[in-house]
């Protein structure tokens, strides 16, 4: 049984305190209180360049910008949960957001070229990625562009994308707190992911809501 279950929540958001945070805030909450060590990083208030496409990670497996997001990808990748959390604008995740999807190029090179960061597929199950979103529309496919890079960061840091919260028609409800469930829906996602975690279950790849 695992005992120290370390958890990173990242905001993506540009507005402090909105529908998603909120989400990330209970999901953080019901982790903590199943016993996990939680982090919070908002990413609108951390300074870093988006990815040059320079290509030096090539040869070195390193960025060439060494900066926070080396550091927090570093925190990333000694996490057993990490969650992820961005509004969708545009039928999209935010700028903040992509950019920082974009810099992991490095731990691409890493994990898929170099064999240098290799997540065997038994300790892959056991590292659970989620995904929180909101959407102001009730539209049945207002987050599907954003699957196929949440996967792809997942697949990435060696994490297996165990589903998370969707929640469209924040119009129509007024904001995250109108809605009936949903705040009470990512406590106990946070809750089960910590004590899933310490039991040593296997997470399951996501089926798509």
């Amino acid at each position: 049984m695992k005992e120290m279950v370390r958890v990173i929540g990242l905001s993506g958001s540009p507005r402090r305190r909105g529908n998603t945070e909120q989400l990330l805030d209970r999901l953080l909450e019901g982790a903590s209180d199943a016993g996990g060590i939680t982090e919070k990083v908002v990413l609108s208030t951390l300074e870093y360049s988006s990815c040059k496409g320079c290509n030096a990670c090539h040869k070195t497996g390193s960025c060439i910008m060494d900066d926070v997001v080396v550091e927090l990808y570093d925190r990333m990748l000694a996490a057993d949960c990490i969650i992820i959390s961005s509004p969708i604008y545009t039928m999209g995740i935010t700028a903040e957001l992509k950019s920082f999807i974009d810099r992991a190029h490095y731990l691409w090179v890493r994990h898929f070229q170099l064999g240098t960061h290799v997540i065997s597929p038994e300790e892959k199950q056991l590292r659970r990625g989620y995904f929180l979103s909101t959407a102001g529309m009730d539209q049945v496919d207002v987050f599907n562009t954003a699957f196929p890079m949440m996967k792809a960061l997942f697949n990435i840091l060696g994490f297996t994308h165990c589903g998370g919260y969707l929640a469209s028609n924040m119009d129509g409800y007024g904001g995250i707190t109108g809605h009936p469930t949903a705040l009470d829906d990512v406590y106990r996602i946070g809750v089960n992911a910590v004590t899933g975690i310490k039991a040593g279950r296997p997470c399951l790849e996501m089926a798509r809501r």
